[in-house]
């Protein structure tokens, strides 16, 4: 029997003359394997989000399509084949821009700083591709330690301090390693944080923490300065958020540098 011919409803005309800037799929849970600079690599599991803009004239997008392209690159997404992910978006969804955006866990072994007992340190991180330029933004998300220097200043003994997300974004066109941007960052607080301590370990920290205050404006500060040494490195965003412990309330900075104009 002749296989009949299904209607192809999102391709009917649309008369309300409003085109989509983004229309697509939101938050894919997938596997997916990310670039690792001492394994090579490291299977994760990604929420994924895919977007193409829509003509006017077009009813709806074919929503399969996205899953399908997602399918063709279960072997691996990366820096490395981003932009070929947008440009199959365009060609199969028969659109002008595309957009695509991944957040996955990444893991790295990290040594106790005395004890050297090692475990995995969790990081978040993101991959965002855009086909109207030609570099791709990676985020990550990195957790500090930061201790007071004016509490240190005005009090007799201790200081308060603060659990610090900074959050990092990068656009480059080149290679940058999750690892190298992780390693930056938690070298500007007050302390690193680990996911696994001793009691040795604690001491050298808490040591450690009160010989190097940090304000959530030196946080931000210390990243850019290092950010803006690195050659493969076009344009940057560093945010802390500090969460006080004893106000009702966080701190926080951002700084933006955009290397090729040359401002903020």
């Amino acid at each position: 029997m002749p296989r009949k011919e299904l209607k192809d409803i999102q391709s009917e005309p649309d008369h309300r003359n409003l085109p989509i800037n983004k229309v697509g799929v939101k938050d894919i849970s997938y596997p997916v394997v990310v670039m690792d600079r001492t394994e090579g690599q490291q299977h994760t599991v990604a929420r994924v989000n895919m977007y193409v803009d829509l003509p006017h004239h077009f009813r709806g997008t074919h929503m399969s399509r996205f899953i399908e392209i997602l399918n063709k690159y279960r072997a691996g997404i990366s820096t490395r084949n981003v932009a070929e992910v947008l440009d199959d978006m365009k060609r199969m969804l028969n659109a002008q821009t595309s957009h695509f955006m991944m957040e996955f866990p990444f893991f790295m072994n990290k040594k106790a700083p005395v004890s050297g007992e090692e475990a995995k340190m969790e990081y978040t991180c993101s991959l965002l591709g855009d086909s109207s330029v030609d570099y791709y933004t990676i985020q990550v998300r990195v957790p500090l330690l930061s201790l007071c220097p004016c509490s240190k200043e005005i009090s007799n003994y201790g200081a308060h301090n603060q659990r610090s997300m900074v959050t990092v974004s990068i656009r480059a066109r080149e290679i940058i390693w999750i690892e190298d941007i992780i390693e930056i960052v938690e070298s500007c607080g007050s302390s690193d944080i680990y996911a696994l301590l001793k009691r040795e370990d604690e001491k050298y920290i808490t040591e450690k923490s009160y010989e190097n205050p940090v304000f959530v404006e030196d946080i931000v500060r210390n990243v850019a300065e290092k950010l803006l040494l690195h050659n493969r490195v076009l344009w940057f965003s560093v945010e802390s958020e500090n969460m006080e412990s004893i106000h009702n309330h966080s701190a926080y900075a951002q700084i933006e540098i955009d290397k090729i104009s040359g401002t903020g």
